[in-house]
């Protein structure tokens, strides 16, 4: 019975975890982050490249993609380092305590952090305050961050 009750709760615990984890960071249906682009070349080829399949790492719950074993190794090795912002969510959105899809081909490269936002037109207003947008978005993250985006408008 104590078996059956702990083999219970752990499940609980882990449906939980995931549903948390789907709305920490922004997935497709198959918890692919970044809709399969490689988070390292965002850094060393400057541009954003669709990863391969037969490269691949997870990191709390998401799968990312990458061009080379070598992109693959570099982000096991500080996945910190190149993680996107907002769990790859809009930074944009961040600064006003929304969620909203990051379009990996719409980012910014900024302190050493990569950012994404929603299409061209969000990423140029986000230009225009950068610092002023990711101070509000750093303060409302730890408050949203856990939230369905649906719970934010």
């Amino acid at each position: 019975m104590l078996k059956r009750l702990l083999s219970l709760f752990v499940i609980a615990w882990l449906a939980t975890t995931g549903a948390v984890l789907a709305q920490e960071f922004n997935l497709d249906a198959n918890s692919l982050a970044l809709r399969g682009y490689d988070p390292v070349a965002y850094f060393t080829a400057g541009k954003p490249e669709a990863g391969r399949g037969e490269f691949t790492a997870t990191h709390k719950g998401a799968t990312y993609r990458f061009v080379s074993a070598a992109n693959r190794d570099a982000f096991v090795a500080a996945p910190e380092r190149y993680l996107p912002q907002y769990g790859g969510w809009c930074a944009f959105a961040a600064a006003d305590g929304k969620k909203a899809e990051g379009d990996p081909q719409v980012w910014r490269i900024e302190n050493g952090k990569l950012y994404l936002n929603y299409n061209r037109s969000i990423g140029q207003r986000w230009s225009a305050d950068i610092p002023g947008y990711v101070a509000k978005a750093d303060a409302k993250w730890p408050e949203i961050r856990d939230k369905k985006p649906a719970e934010l408008k």
